[in-house]
């Protein structure tokens, strides 16, 4: 009796989904996981590095909200623009060009000797830090099975949360070893991390040949009006109101987290560190576990589950006494689950709305225009005062849970 062939046994094994992505597509991971782990340790820096930047320049915390408000809205520019030239150029080339980007000026952010030059380059970073995921996200999409997409692109997702705690571990050593006045900058001098990673791309890493393919077949493909139209002109806009609360909500509290443990709660940097731990290993667990969840009950089901359960937590969290900060610790973990796990899918979501030749296009507007307006969240935050406003980032998860409502499950939908 002849064996039964490979391709028509199913690998139910840990880990299939990776296996499955075959060699070039575990590469493909790979420089997908390590560009968005890199370009959350250099987003990370600046909320690390604010209390010393505020002392230092003399910032009132509206002008300190600025920088991340800058940030977010230019990435969204950069997002958008990454998007269209990966539809153009390809999802390995636009990789490369936005980590470069992000590189330099989080490396320059370090020597800016005022105010102004910072928010500059700030804003310049943002550029390469939105363009990133949709770039990341769409290359391992389109390697990974329909079956398994869901926790597949979550699992780049998790990224966020290694660079995070990697941000915070350099923050922590940087700050009790040197003064505030040099370690917010030897802080970003360390954002030049990921230009090895451009090195390592640029060798071994390629877009799938099938979706290469498919845009070579149209003529339509990276244009920002084709999204605007059709039956695609009810995703894109309702898909954009989803990106936006969603990302309201997490930047109010990424944002202002570590100011507001440092202020609010009286907490000293390692002390911080110790209550950012609580809060990032449950954001990788809640992207871990939110992706298989997305393919378990379906992308809309696990988006609302977890909009509701974030809203209530950053309440509870932003709430609590003062003299309550044992249980915030402790909440640190399930709050930094949800607000993760509801980023899980949206990767294989937003790709899954999309047909190949305009998803770079439309995953990268409707995600960073999300970024954008959600901008405004932690800009309002830093105006009205830091501490009891954090909780208006709840009414964003409000907004997402609204809006899920006009989009279609796509769960098991064939890329097209």
């Amino acid at each position: 009796m002849n064996p039964t062939p490979a391709s028509t046994t199913e690998d139910t094994r840990p880990f299939a989904w990776y296996r499955t992505l075959g060699k070039r597509g575990q590469r493909a991971f790979i420089g997908a996981f390590g560009g968005y782990g890199l370009d959350s340790y250099d987003y990370q820096v600046l909320p690390l590095a604010t209390a010393a930047i505020i002392a230092f320049f003399h910032l009132t915390t509206g002008q300190a909200g600025l920088l991340s408000t800058v940030t977010l809205v230019v990435s969204a520019v950069g997002g958008a623009l990454a998007g269209v030239l990966a539809d153009r150029i390809g999802r390995v080339r636009t990789l490369q060009l936005t980590i470069a980007v992000y590189t330099v000026f989080t490396v320059l952010c370090g020597f800016a000797p005022n105010f102004e030059t910072l928010l500059v380059f700030r804003a310049l970073q943002g550029l390469g830090f939105g363009g990133e995921w949709a770039a990341g996200a769409i290359l391992v999409a389109e390697y990974a099975s329909t079956k398994y997409r869901g926790r597949t692109v979550a699992f780049v997702q998790s990224a966020w949360a290694v660079g995070w705690g990697l941000s915070v571990i350099v923050s922590t050593i940087v700050f009790s070893t040197l003064g505030d006045a040099i370690a917010w900058r030897v802080l970003f001098w360390t954002g030049a991390i990921p230009a090895l990673l451009v090195l390592w791309l640029r060798r071994s890493v390629t877009d799938a040949d099938e979706a290469t393919e498919r845009r070579a077949k149209t003529s339509s493909r990276g244009s920002f009006l084709a999204i605007w139209k059709g039956d695609l002109l009810r995703t894109t806009v309702i898909a954009s109101i989803f990106a936006t609360g969603v990302q309201g909500g997490y930047y109010t509290l990424a944002t202002w987290l570590p100011q507001y443990l440092k202020t609010t709660r009286g907490l000293g940097i390692v002390g911080t560190g110790g209550f950012l731990a609580f809060q990032i290993t449950g954001a990788f667990v809640g992207y871990v576990c939110g992706g298989y969840l997305t393919d378990l009950l379906g992308r809309k089901r696990t988006f609302t589950l977890f909009a509701v359960l974030s809203a209530a937590l950053i309440v509870a969290y932003t709430q609590a006494p003062a003299d309550a900060n044992a249980f915030v610790l402790v909440l640190g973990f399930p709050l930094g689950f949800c607000m993760s796990a509801i980023f899980s899918g949206f990767g294989a979501f937003l790709a899954e709305l999309y047909p190949t030749a305009l998803r770079g296009t439309g995953q990268g507007f409707t995600y960073n225009f999300g970024r954008a307006v959600g901008a405004v969240f932690p800009g309002l935050v830093g105006f009205l005062g830091v501490g009891g406003t954090m909780a208006f980032g709840a009414i964003g998860y409000a907004v997402a849970a609204l809006a899920l409502l006009g989009l279609p499950e796509t769960r098991n939908r064939d890329l097209t």
